[in-house]
């Protein structure tokens, strides 16, 4: 096991792998911008080091920085959490090279991953079915015949990346290729890889993940899928577990599917699968080679901890279990509680925080780096925190979040709590009625998203 480990983030998750260390025996080690030298993690680390100022590419994104403290302190792993280089290949290939254990996939996984096309090539000669589309669009005629040959609507998909950048619905062919090279600026511009590819667009559709997790041995098992259809601009605002849309047939399809998708990729630590479910149809969409944010429902619901495991497989253990010895366990709810204004069309808000109240109680988890007095800028995600509640039914989850947002009272900044009163307490959300588009059809008067 390591004895010292480099957590390479900020925020609630960096506050999440130090504890998850500690709880195995291991130091740990904060790095931090400027911005944050008074973070939460920063406190918690045994020890602690600026790296740079408060932009991101100036401090978290800094490759030589993060390596040169990693070095310094003789830190045996490094945890990326998610976001900043946590899907970089080029910083797993440095780790690698130094000799540091970069606790998640592997670089070649990485890559393959990260390259929509490579992933979607991969699991589709496994028999993972695929949303129809087209990859090879070299001009304007290439684009003008794949649209004509998979009808509209189509969406328009960056191959380098995704967090809904260089994506583009098209709904008919006056826009087809206005639309085409936006896309293709827009993903040059967040990527540097002006690579895009044509998907049927599926506009009623819902999003579902399964997450995953295997060791160097080969085994590989899922830990359930989420429910993740509540979004604003392609960004997950609720997620739940299990989906309440998945008959059983579909969701142990869905389940076989990540699991054979992961091994097509010889995927080793924790992982997600993603899909779009249409009906009694479902059509894979990526890999996200990393930990996410919303893994705790899917740790309420095993019992486990999915950053400890992560930690146990990149040490070199085994799994240690099968999938017959996993327990799924009631119906879980996570909300991201962002430092935005629903009403101004998800402005970021930014100021102090002043403490009021915060929720607790059997069943409700928090995971946030907040404290009273903390200074929310304008430099970082807007996440803020991430409320979970966890009950034996879906309609007790849903109280059970109710309540513990009633609790949820924070002064100096706007936050998503009021939004996701309302949608919880929606009829179609009750009834599990939802898709992707369900936030802009059912909100649209009040200007959402």
């Amino acid at each position: 096991m390591f004895k010292k480990i480099l957590v390479a983030n900020r925020g609630e998750i960096a506050v999440r792998v130090i504890e998850a260390a500690r709880e195995l025996g291991i130091q740990t080690v904060a790095i931090f911008s400027e911005a944050d030298r008074d973070a939460l993690h920063v406190r918690l680390a045994d020890e602690a080091y600026c790296i740079g100022p408060p932009p991101a590419r100036d401090s978290y994104l800094k490759i030589a920085a993060v390596m040169s403290v990693a070095e310094i302190t003789k830190a045996d792993a490094i945890h990326p959490g998610y976001g900043f280089l946590a899907e970089d290949p080029h910083f797993v290939e440095v780790c690698e090279e130094s000799k540091i254990v970069f606790i998640g996939p592997r670089y070649e996984t990485m890559v393959q991953a990260g390259n929509k096309l490579a992933a979607k090539r991969a699991v589709r000669a496994v028999g993972v079915p695929v949303v129809p589309g087209a990859e090879s669009l070299k001009s304007d005629d290439d684009v003008v015949k794949a649209a004509a040959q998979i009808g509209y609507p189509l969406l328009f998909k960056a191959a380098a990346g995704g967090g809904g950048r260089g994506m583009r619905i098209v709904q008919n062919e006056s826009e087809l290729l206005e639309k085409f090279h936006a896309a293709r600026r827009e993903a040059e511009a967040a990527f540097g890889d002006s690579t895009v590819y044509i998907e049927k667009y599926l506009p009623h559709a819902r999003h579902v993940e399964v997450q995953i997790l295997g060791d160097k041995y080969g085994n590989i098992v899922h830990w359930g899928e989420r429910e993740c259809s509540i979004q604003r601009r392609y960004q997950k605002l609720i997620e739940e577990s299990p989906s309440p849309a998945l008959s059983d047939e579909l969701r142990h399809a869905l389940w076989e599917a990540a699991v054979n998708a992961a091994k097509a990729l010889d995927y080793q630590n924790a992982g997600t699968v993603e899909f779009l479910v249409s009906g009694d149809e479902f059509y894979f969409i990526e890999i996200n080679a990393r930990i996410q944010v919303e893994h705790p429902i899917s740790e309420v619901r095993v019992g486990r901890n999915l950053i400890k495991e992560q930690i146990r497989i990149a040490a070199g253990e085994p799994l240690g279990y099968t999938q017959a010895d996993l327990r799924f366990r009631g119906h879980a709810i996570e909300c991201r509680i962002n430092a935005e204004d629903p009403e101004r069309n998800f402005a970021p808000s930014m100021g102090r925080i002043r403490l009021q109240m915060l929720p607790g109680g059997e069943g409700i988890r928090l995971d946030t780096a907040l404290y009273d007095g903390l200074e929310i800028t304008q430099h970082y995600d807007s996440l803020i925190a991430k409320l979970i509640a966890h009950g034996p039914s879906r309609q007790e989850a849903i109280v059970k979040m109710l309540n513990a947002l009633r609790r949820w009272k924070i002064e100096g900044i706007k936050t998503t709590r009021d939004l996701y009163l309302e949608i919880l307490t929606h009829p179609d959300f009750v009834a599990g009625e939802i898709d992707t588009q369900f936030l802009e059809r059912s909100f649209k008067t009040r200007g959402l998203p």
